[in-house]
């Protein structure tokens, strides 16, 4: 911003001028929906003459203004005098003389942007969300269209803010497009204020505090916040509840996750520690003999025979214990003197066994990560905003720790290996069962009740691959292609088409799965036991309510409908 504030300060005058020509409030109306309540805190960064800051002083507020050239300074002293503006000298990207201010209500960056590298806007973004509050509202104005003569200014979009806000945990939560305030020819605005999603308890805040602002010396705290999350998104039913207000997730899932997660990374050598021979404390003797696993193979339901169960189980009981010992150690409340966010329960000291089948009674012989009951919640609803602000920074740290190293990471390759990976689409178990079931019997749409053919047959996952990537035994279902193809396409079921195919669902998965064979009988409970909400496995599969799974899978349907605004599919017009 050097070449823009040396331009301000050899024509303050005139600028200041300019600015003056038109009030404050006919350019920020649209801003008081957004001004605190009572008397707050608010920061103006680029505050020029001081034409804003003045505005909201006299609505009596507290401001700071922020401005690098001196000149302008004097120009809005001699223009403001007597109203309680504290000026600062300091700008973007650094803001070096704000970062150990209390956080503030509001912040307005009003035609400033355009004047920040673009190499420098993340910083520069960082820098400024983390001086907002949990509740506060950070609003940009966007300066569109040529600039004066000799005042640098590089190109603005909304989608740039719009990215940046993702990456901090934060949304737009309103944009206008709006006329240039003083007339000028070929300029527009566009105005937009930036807040953070909030479920009232206070967990989210927390989330970012531990996110971006407290200190880390390795990944491993992002780590485990990602794996929460995909335990939280993809496996709820496995959590327990406790009578202290706690939730339990079995240490060995726990584990697991993580595994799957930091595999792919070992494996392309991105850095996890800033040191240039890292040595991770869960990285020893047994993972080394299952390097050559895909992390795709560490999902629950996976059985390992004798060759290879020993070195999982140990590798698994290496990362628990380094879990325990680093991030839950290490990750606090904010002035709270250290108190761990997470509590630990230890497991019973079992011998190692020679085959391992991961399902909850095993992962949960590794002891239990108890999380607050309303954390666990935030992440249960909120994780949609909260993995991807992990992944940024997580990302973050490893290209930092690399140019420590004299390394440059490929982006494409860090892009790759940071996406989750689901499991296949696959409905070939599905698709057998129902060619099994074709040949001896009748077989019925789930949808229309037709009577299917094998020439007419698909398989459907009922809730949709492309809104919750599940292929578990209990989401796919015999489907009319037409119907599937035609109308449900990638549609939530409604509430009253599940209703009115309960019976025809409940058949299905009684007569593909639980009269069939024993292997399928435990995968399919495994699935739903995992991935769904509330069920209650018992030793026998005879003894299983498939109404209480089905119970289950509408609560997954409904939470999908409520939290990601899928479009739900009403039923059939007409008959088939």
């Amino acid at each position: 911003m050097l070449d823009s504030t040396r331009w301000y300060q050899e024509n303050a005058r005139e600028a200041a001028k300019q600015y003056e020509a038109v009030a404050a409030e006919d350019i920020h109306g649209w801003l008081k929906r957004f001004l605190p309540e009572n008397p707050g805190r608010i920061l103006d960064i680029g505050a020029g003459s001081g034409r804003d800051a003045a505005w909201l002083s006299e609505l009596h507020h507290q401001v700071i203004a922020v401005e690098p050239s001196p000149e302008m300074r004097k120009e809005g002293r001699r223009w403001h005098p007597g109203t309680g503006i504290r000026w600062r000298n300091d700008s973007l990207p650094s803001l070096r003389k704000l970062s150990k201010q209390e956080p503030f209500d509001l912040i307005l960056i009003n035609g400033v942007w355009q004047h920040v590298e673009r190499s420098d806007r993340k910083r520069a973004f960082r820098k400024t969300i983390n001086l907002l509050k949990p509740d506060g509202s950070l609003a940009i104005s966007l300066r569109h269209g040529p600039e004066v003569l000799g005042r640098k200014a590089h190109a603005v979009s909304v989608e740039e803010i719009e990215s940046l806000a993702r990456d901090h945990g934060a949304f737009v939560a309103y944009q206008d497009e709006v006329e240039d305030g003083l007339g000028r020819e070929g300029i527009c605005w566009t105005n937009l204020v930036i807040r953070f999603p909030d479920d009232g308890t206070g967990e989210l805040p927390l989330l970012r505090h531990i996110i971006l602002k407290q200190s880390k010396s390795a990944t491993h705290k992002l780590g485990l916040l990602r794996t929460l999350c995909r335990i939280a998104d993809g496996a709820p039913g496995i959590a327990r509840a406790n009578d202290d207000g706690s939730i339990s997730l079995p240490m060995g899932l726990v584990a697991l996750i993580w595994l799957r997660l930091y595999k792919p990374l070992l494996k392309e050598k991105l850095p996890q520690l800033p040191s240039k021979n890292p040595k991770l404390g869960f990285v020893k003797a047994a993972y080394k003999e299952i390097e050559l696993l895909s992390h795709l193979d560490f999902r629950i339901g996976m059985r390992f025979g004798k060759e290879q169960g020993p070195f999982i189980h140990q590798a698994l009981r290496d990362v628990a214990a380094n879990i325990r010992k680093m991030p839950i150690k290490y990750m606090t409340y904010p002035g709270k003197e250290g108190k761990p966010v997470l509590q630990v329960k230890a497991g019973a000291k079992t011998r190692s066994p020679r085959e391992v089948w991961l399902d909850k009674t095993y992962l949960y012989s590794f002891g239990e990560a108890r999380v607050p009951e309303s954390l666990w919640q935030a992440l249960r609803k909120h994780a949609v905003w909260v993995e991807p602000v992990v992944i940024a920074e997580w990302a973050e740290m490893m290209r930092g720790y690399a140019q420590k190293q004299g390394r440059v990471i490929d982006e494409r390759k860090l892009r790759d290996v940071m996406a989750w990976a689901d499991p296949e689409r696959d409905v070939k178990i599905s698709r057998e069962q129902a060619m099994r079931l074709l040949e001896n019997r009748r077989l019925y749409c789930v949808w229309s009740g037709s009577r299917l053919r094998e020439q007419s047959l698909d398989i459907d996952h009922c809730l949709p691959w492309s809104v919750w990537s599940c292929s578990d035994l209990w989401n796919l279902m015999p489907a009319n292609r037409r119907v599937n193809q035609n109308k449900k396409k990638n549609f939530l079921p409604s509430e009253s088409v599940m209703d009115e195919a309960q019976n025809r669902i409940l058949e299905w998965w009684d007569q593909a799965y639980f009269r069939s064979d024993s292997v399928l009988q435990e995968k399919f409970l495994v699935e739903a036991s995992a991935s769904l909400p509330g069920i209650r496995t018992q030793a026998e599969p005879c003894a299983i309510d498939l109404e209480e799974i089905f119970e289950s899978v509408c609560l997954q349907r409904a939470k999908l409908s409520r939290d990601q605004q899928v479009p739900e599919w009403a039923g059939l017009i007409e008959d088939i």
